[in-house]
C-alpha cells in the first residue's frame, strides 16, 4: 500500500505542474514538448514497475497508429515509447486533473455517440497529422479484457484521407500497433491474469489503479506492424479490417510467446 500512495501521490501531485509546462511548450517547441512528455511517462512507468518491450520499428511522422486498447496503463506506456497524441472519448475532458493533462497532451476528444460530431474530430486529427504529430487511435472504440482484439471501427480512419487532401499533407503513414501485457513478477500471465491488468467494462478507475500498483512488476510488449502509406488507403472499411487483422495477429503471437525476439527493453 505504501507504493500505491507513493505512485498515486507522484502522479496526481505532478499532473498540475506537468500540465502547465506542456501547455507552454506546446505553443513554443514541438521538440521540447515531446521530450518532456516522453520523459514524464517514462518516470511514471518506472514508478509503476512497468517494463516495456518493443518489437519492430515505429514509422516516422506524420503517423496514424491504429492500436488495440487494454488498460488506462496503455497511455503512459505508449507515451514512454514516443511523443504521441491520443484520441479519447469526450468524457475524459471533464475528469479532474486528467482532463487538463490530456488537453495539454494535445488529445483529440471524440463524442462517439454523436456521428455528426465525428467530422470535427476527423478535422482535428488531420490538423495534428499535418503538424507532424504521431496520433494514436484506439480503433476498437473501447478497451478489452486483454485476451482478444475487438473489431476496429472505421470512421476515424477517414482522418488520414482528410489529412492527405484537405490539409495538403502527402506523406502520412498508417501503422498497426499491438499492446499485450505478458508477465507479472517475471512469470507469464495466463488468460485470467491478463484480465487483471486490463481496465474495461464498468470497472471503477481508482480501485483498479490501486490494485494495478499493488500487484506491480508488469511486462508489456508493444509490437509495430508493417506501415502503410496513407495514399493507398482509399477504402477506410477495408483498411480498418486489414489493420485489425494485423494487430490481432501480433497480439496473439505475443501472448503465445511471452516476449518475442528481437526486442528493445526499457
Amino acid at each position: 500500500m505504501l507504493r500505491v500512495f507513493w505512485v498515486g501521490g507522484l502522479f496526481f501531485g505532478t499532473v498540475p505542474f506537468i500540465t502547465v509546462i506542456q501547455f507552454f511548450l506546446g505553443s513554443v517547441s514541438h521538440r521540447l514538448w515531446g521530450a518532456v512528455s516522453r520523459s514524464y511517462y517514462r518516470l511514471l512507468c518506472r514508478a509503476m514497475r512497468v517494463r516495456i518491450t518493443i518489437v519492430g520499428e515505429m514509422a516516422s511522422g506524420p503517423l496514424l497508429l491504429c492500436a488495440n486498447h487494454v488498460s488506462w496503463a496503455d497511455i503512459p506506456v505508449l507515451g514512454a515509447v514516443a511523443p504521441v497524441v491520443f484520441i479519447a472519448k469526450r468524457e475524459v475532458r471533464s475528469w479532474p486533473l486528467i482532463g487538463a493533462a490530456a488537453s495539454a497532451q494535445k488529445t483529440v476528444f471524440v463524442d462517439r455517440e454523436r456521428r455528426q460530431h465525428t467530422g470535427g474530430a476527423v478535422s482535428e486529427i488531420a490538423h495534428r497529422l499535418g503538424r507532424g504529430h504521431s496520433v494514436v487511435l484506439f480503433a476498437e472504440g473501447t478497451s478489452s479484457d486483454g485476451n482478444r482484439v475487438l473489431p476496429f471501427r472505421s470512421a476515424l480512419i477517414g482522418a488520414v484521407e482528410a489529412a492527405c487532401h484537405d490539409a495538403g499533407v502527402r506523406q502520412v503513414t498508417v501503422q498497426p500497433l499491438a499492446i499485450a501485457y505478458t508477465r507479472q513478477f517475471g512469470l507469464p500471465m495466463g488468460r485470467q491474469m491478463r484480465s487483471l491488468a486490463a481496465w474495461y467494462g464498468d470497472l471503477d478507475f481508482m480501485p483498479h489503479f490501486a490494485e494495478f500498483l499493488r500487484r506491480g512488476a508488469v511486462d508489456v510488449v508493444i509490437s509495430f506492424g508493417e506501415p502503410l502509406p496513407a495514399s493507398v488507403v482509399t477504402d477506410r472499411k477495408a483498411a480498418a479490417f486489414s489493420l485489425e487483422n494485423s494487430v490481432r495477429a501480433m497480439a496473439a503471437a505475443t501472448r503465445r510467446a511471452g516476449i518475442p525476439i528481437p526486442v528493445r527493453t526499457r
